[in-house]
């Protein structure tokens, strides 16, 4: 439910309804909504741990592929949550640690193949973060109406085009 609407929309009665507890129940398990919303975040980020770092460090096709599994089975909510994250700060908090989650993942994959020199390093992982956000697939999917297999293919030209070499 959570996943599937708009924040704003989602009440802790009927979450409990739908897992077939009482109100009492969710609010004693979770203290709030803002408590659920952070119990899913939390699974969420387990499994897309999981499946971003099953893709072999500099493999480019491989980490675009599990960074389009990903967002494939959680890209339009965690749209809808960077959409609503300026009204909600705990959408804000959680997003903020995603993001950083996102730019450990990027060094992880890529990190050979990043410049030496800090400030050169920070842009290009800056680049590849923009190359490779849920925002870029959102755009190519969505709104553009590319395949999977298409989307793959831009996302990944656009992460060779950052990792070999800076414009001058």
């Amino acid at each position: 439910m959570l996943l599937e609407e708009a924040h704003e929309d989602v009440t802790l009665t009927r979450i409990a309804k739908a897992a077939s507890v009482s109100h009492q129940t969710v609010l004693n398990h979770f203290q709030s909504k803002d408590g659920v919303l952070r119990a899913v975040a939390e699974h969420i980020g387990e499994q897309t741990s999981s499946v971003r770092y099953d893709a072999e460090p500099g493999d480019v096709p491989g980490a675009v592929r599990a960074l389009v599994d990903d967002y494939e089975r959680i890209g339009d909510a965690n749209f809808r949550w960077a959409a609503s994250a300026d009204r909600i700060s705990t959408l804000g908090e959680i997003l903020d640690g995603a993001r950083a989650g996102h730019q450990e993942w990027l060094v992880a994959m890529f990190g050979a193949r990043l410049p030496k020199a800090a400030a050169a390093r920070r842009r290009s992982v800056n680049a590849l973060h923009a190359a490779t956000d849920v925002y870029t697939w959102k755009l190519l999917r969505r709104d553009l109406g590319q395949t999977r297999n298409e989307t793959e293919k831009t996302i990944a030209d656009l992460v060779v085009g950052i990792l070999e070499g800076e414009t001058p």
